[in-house]
């Protein structure tokens, strides 16, 4: 029994037949080939799978004609596309596809949104449905309460892509990371024709992984890197499109007092995270597994959120003064105030002018005995 079902899959399934593109987000390795490859096998009618990655697809794609689509298509009534920002102009192309074939749907996936989404963006206006697939979140993971317990600190270790679970070692996940960091994540965004210094990419997202949970200050990354603020702020903006990194702004109503224009960082799997820095070692032997709760956390939330459409803005709160709580989430005119910490002793007290200034706000403690209630 496979130990894990993705959440998105039934939701694609209903769709199937709605004559529209739907589009599959997320970094490579992260499950798309399979997750399309299971949804092909219980397809009941004709399916078209084409790799966009293969020079012989993308001549094929260059001539955008009806005829030239027909002849491609043929009578399947679903056309799977892998990859499909490989595609010059994709999105050009999947619209007079679905447009002159009513019977039509397209699913295509993509390892970024550099291309597919800004390619496909106005095309596509109101044809096409995106989702958003990460690695392994705990709500897919079919397993009881005491499994995950002891679960727990290998996943905040070596995070959760598909085949770190198939993966019998230490050592052997170490290197599956260390590999899929240096050789697949990277590849979209050093490709990007914007880029000029990958090692100074690569630089900034070591400096990155040491400040999670801390905000960061673009002047002093600038400044360690020898590259001006613009880029900076531009390469974590790439590095978030390609599902590495997630931003976490600052939440103020009261700019006098409140930061209202810092940032925190997230990466969305921890495995990632420790590969940047190369340090798998054993959480006893740690000092980060603070730095290491707080993103799990964060990460899984997010996750969780879009998983289930839930719109909740994701913010940080801090004061001038230094006064700081982890997480605020806004949602639907509620606000709510969350700190995250591991061990269950903390006896946290929320900041008195947050409570002051923000009356109505709802207040939670996420840790290790509540957890999987926030994540799931």
């Amino acid at each position: 029994m496979k130990p894990f079902q993705r959440f998105i899959e039934e939701k694609i399934e209903t769709l199937l037949h709605s004559n529209k593109v739907l589009l599959v987000l997320g970094t490579r390795r992260v499950g798309k080939t399979f997750l399309i490859n299971r949804i092909r096998e219980k397809y009941h009618g004709k399916v078209l799978l084409l790799n966009a990655e293969d020079f012989e697809v993308q001549e094929v794609f260059k001539k955008r004609s009806i005829a030239n689509y027909q002849r491609l298509i043929g009578d399947a009534t679903l056309l799977i596309l892998d990859e499909a920002q490989a595609i010059e102009n994709v999105g050009a192309a999947l619209k007079l596809m679905i447009d002159s074939q009513p019977h039509l749907t397209i699913l295509a996936t993509g390892s970024s949104s550099l291309d597919l989404v800004n390619s496909t963006g106005e095309p596509l206006t109101g044809r096409q449905v995106v989702f958003q697939l990460f690695s392994i979140a705990q709500m897919e993971i079919k397993e009881d309460w005491l499994t995950t317990k002891s679960n727990l600190d290998e996943r905040l270790i070596f995070g959760s892509y598909p085949e770190v679970f198939h993966l019998s070692t230490a050592e052997k996940k170490a290197d599956y990371l260390t590999d899929l960091t240096r050789s697949y994540l990277l590849k979209d965004i050093l490709a990007y024709s914007g880029i000029k210094y990958s090692n100074k990419l690569q630089d900034l997202l070591r400096m990155i992984a040491y400040q999670v949970g801390a905000e960061v200050s673009y002047h002093e990354l600038s400044k360690k890197l020898g590259i001006n603020k613009i880029t900076i702020e531009n390469y974590l903006d790439l590095l978030q499109k390609v599902f590495i990194l997630y931003k976490l702004p600052s939440y103020s109503n009261h700019p006098r007092k409140e930061i209202s224009k810092g940032a925190k960082w997230y990466f969305y799997d921890n495995g990632i995270r420790n590969a940047v820095i190369q340090d798998f070692r054993l959480p006893s032997l740690r000092n980060d597994m603070g730095m290491l709760w707080e993103n799990y956390i964060i990460a899984e939330r997010i996750k969780r959120n879009i998983y289930k459409g839930e719109a909740k803005q994701l913010y940080f709160w801090r004061t001038y003064t230094q006064q700081e709580i982890d997480l605020i989430e806004w949602h639907n005119g509620k606000l709510t105030a969350i700190e995250i910490k591991k061990g269950t002793n903390n006896r946290t007290k929320f900041p008195l002018s947050f409570r002051t200034d923000y009356p109505d706000a709802e207040y939670q403690i996420i840790h290790s005995e509540n957890y999987l209630d926030f994540i799931q």
